[in-house]
């Protein structure tokens, strides 16, 4: 791994400014050694040259475009005091502004690494194998959905896929998180970048290249790292019309005294310092290294925030409403028991319920077909296959209807003993889901979902930090959300909610004045999600739907990120205050220095750059680790315990 160091050195910025700086002392040491002039001029019209280029180049394209850039100012405040004689000052002036924009391509960089890191981890090349069982080297982008492949002992994995032969440990952790390698096999989820352990695996690829959890990521904070805050754009738009201002002020500061006999040197040197210290460098730099500094951090501890404005919105929460299955819980429910009416056999009741499922990506839908498979029922694919987000899916199977979904909807008033085996096993802490055949009521499937550990944990942090209880919404029955609720912490619950019904709570939530985070991962989250200040998915299991949706991403699904998340981001918003006003007192107090009293150009360059620098590197404050180990301190970290929670297919 390269050091800190030769990472800083590779940015062309920081070269230019470290050679700026060296020729700088190297020129002020020969000028106090009394050295002929010649020589530290020369050495001080080089420091120009280094680093002036770069922003006297943006400058003059900016020029082109026909706007006015604060790079621009500088190179001429620069030249103007060489041509006076003040060339030392201008040199200074140089070194500094160009120290300045080291440390914001630095900022940038970092928030950049963390894209990379992630592209280095998925393999270029996968080994294909063929219906016959020839293996082919191809490359890891051309993989296809349905594409097989083989994934030999120590080689990365090529592509997201489930596992069809062979036993293996995995490494995830650059995915998920977690610390140590986990045991796969048949019918187990790989993603592409994990690193395989000791076995062999043939692994049935379900995502194409550029869809895979590590391409969304890295999609994701590309993004997040092209926009900007509000506030970032509210600067930008008047940073063209103060630049012309200072232009103007400039001008009359210098022409106004000429007129009534002032001495034309110290006049010029009195408005190009009046330029130096009233330009907007450290306003321009006060709103985005904290801001990127703060994606890149939480970025590299598993929390994808897809944009500044996200992160600033983020910093304003005060109200946190949760989906349930999923979310609070594991989201892989398993089928505990399974009652049938009339002469259909349990068999004869999985072999449909898993068949109208097959095409399902819902939790619900995938317990169904593992019980299934389990027992070595086997079944066939839907001829017609459609899915309802918040009610259940509707298949044709062999020429008969299947529908599947919560009993409220599908369950006939009429059908008294399906009514009493619903209650009960709800009283039990399961949740029911119906099945109908050619619309008659045939079975009950009864599943069991376990909380998500550290779900308390979070729900409390959570509350703590935001001052407000957090609220469940959720699609299964009362009785099964509230139980889920009380054993998270939750009192406020409401229940048995379609997607249409979950905008107008979040919607609701807002009107009443609140800043709302809602955190999902299923298809029926996401127009909530779009209607919620935030959306927040959980990144390995959420639907596509949810990821795309939401403003930020739990890759690793761990909620006990989201409360350190939000901690940071008003840490964030805290910090680009203090760089505004930070600014704008210097600017304030170095612009009446000068036009009062009499500022020394030396002075100026120092206190306008010093302040610039200051700035940047305040935000900077925010890559550490450090920074994200404090966030959230002042919440509770105890972990809850797990429990059985009932888990239910509108949740």
């Amino acid at each position: 791994m390269r050091s800190p160091f030769l990472a800083a050195l590779s940015l062309p910025e920081i070269r230019w400014a470290a050679l700026a700086t060296v020729l700088f002392a190297v020129g002020a040491v020969a000028q106090l050694a009394g050295a002929p002039d010649v020589v530290w001029w020369s050495l001080y019209l080089a420091c120009y040259a280094a680093g002036g280029w770069e922003p006297a180049l943006a400058g003059l394209q900016a020029l082109r475009a026909k706007t006015l850039d604060v790079d621009l100012l500088m190179i001429v405040a620069a030249l103007v005091a060489a041509s006076i004689g003040q060339i030392f000052e201008g040199a200074l002036l140089i070194v500094i502004f160009a120290t300045s924009g080291a440390l914001e391509a630095f900022a940038t960089r970092r928030t950049e690494d963390s894209v990379n890191a992630l592209l280095t981890l998925a393999p270029e090349r996968a080994v294909r194998l063929s219906e016959s069982g020839d293996e082919e080297n191809v490359d890891a982008g051309t993989l296809v959905v349905g594409d097989l492949v083989l994934v030999r002992p120590g080689e990365r994995v090529g592509a997201d896929g489930e596992i069809l032969d062979g036993v293996s440990e995995l490494d995830q952790a650059s995915i998920t998180g977690e610390p140590l390698p986990v045991t796969k096999g048949p019918g187990d989820e790989v993603f592409a970048g994990t690193l395989n352990g000791a076995g062999a695996l043939r692994v049935r690829v379900h995502r194409a290249a550029a869809d895979t959890v590590i391409a969304r990521i890295v999609a994701m904070v590309e993004e997040a790292s092209s926009t900007k805050a509000k506030t970032q754009l509210f600067i930008e738009k008047i940073e063209q019309r103060y630049s012309v201002g200072v232009v103007v002020s400039t001008l009359a500061l210098f022409t106004i005294p000429l007129v009534f006999g002032a001495e034309f040197e110290p006049t010029l040197l009195r408005a190009m310092t009046f330029m130096i210290v009233a330009s907007p460098c450290a306003v321009v730099l006060a709103t985005m290294p904290p801001l990127l500094a703060t994606i890149a951090n939480a970025g590299r501890h598993g929390v994808l925030v897809k944009s500044a404005v996200a992160l600033e919105e983020l910093s304003k929460v005060d109200l946190v409403a949760f989906d349930k299955t999923g979310t609070l819980t594991q989201g892989t429910p398993r089928v505990a028991s399974v009652v049938t009416f009339g002469d259909t056999s349990e068999s004869e009741l999985l072999r449909a319920a898993a068949a109208a499922e097959r095409r399902s990506e819902h939790p619900v839908g995938r317990a169904i077909v593992a019980a299934a498979r389990e027992r070595s029922i086997e079944f066939p694919e839907p001829d017609e296959f459609t899915s309802t987000p918040g009610r259940g899916v509707d298949a044709t199977v062999e020429g008969r209807s299947v529908t599947i979904g919560a009993p409220g909807p599908l369950l006939p008033t009429d059908e008294g003993r399906a009514h009493a085996v619903v209650a009960e096993l709800e009283r039990s802490g399961h949740t029911a889901v119906v099945v109908l055949v050619d619309e008659r009521v045939v079975g009950i499937v009864a599943l069991t979902d376990r909380v998500r550990d550290g779900a308390q944990a979070a729900v409390r942090s959570l509350t703590e930090l935001t001052g407000n209880e957090a609220v469940l919404l959720t699609g299964d029955n009362q009785a099964a959300a509230e139980r889920l609720a009380h054993s998270v912490g939750i009192t406020r619950v409401e229940a048995q909610l379609l997607p249409a019904d979950k905008v107008t709570a979040v919607e609701r939530l807002r009107m009443s004045g609140h800043q709302v985070l809602l955190i999902g991962d299923g298809v029926n989250d996401a127009p909530a999600m779009a209607a919620a200040h935030v959306g927040v998915a959980m990144g390995r299991n959420g639907s596509d739907l949810a990821l795309e949706t939401s403003d930020v991403v739990l890759v690793r699904d761990d909620l006990a990120a989201l409360p350190k998340t939000i901690d940071l981001s008003r840490r964030a918003h805290r910090v680009v205050k203090a760089n505004l006003v930070i600014a704008g007192t210097v600017i304030t107090v170095l612009v009446a220095w000068d036009i009062f009293w009499t500022l020394p150009l030396p002075l100026g360059v120092a206190g306008h750059e010093g302040s610039t620098i200051i700035v940047a590197l305040n935000g900077l404050r925010l890559l550490r680790k450090s920074a994200w180990q404090k966030a959230g301190t002042g919440a509770v970290t105890a972990k809850a315990s797990s429990s059985q929670v009932e888990t239910h297919r509108g949740a």
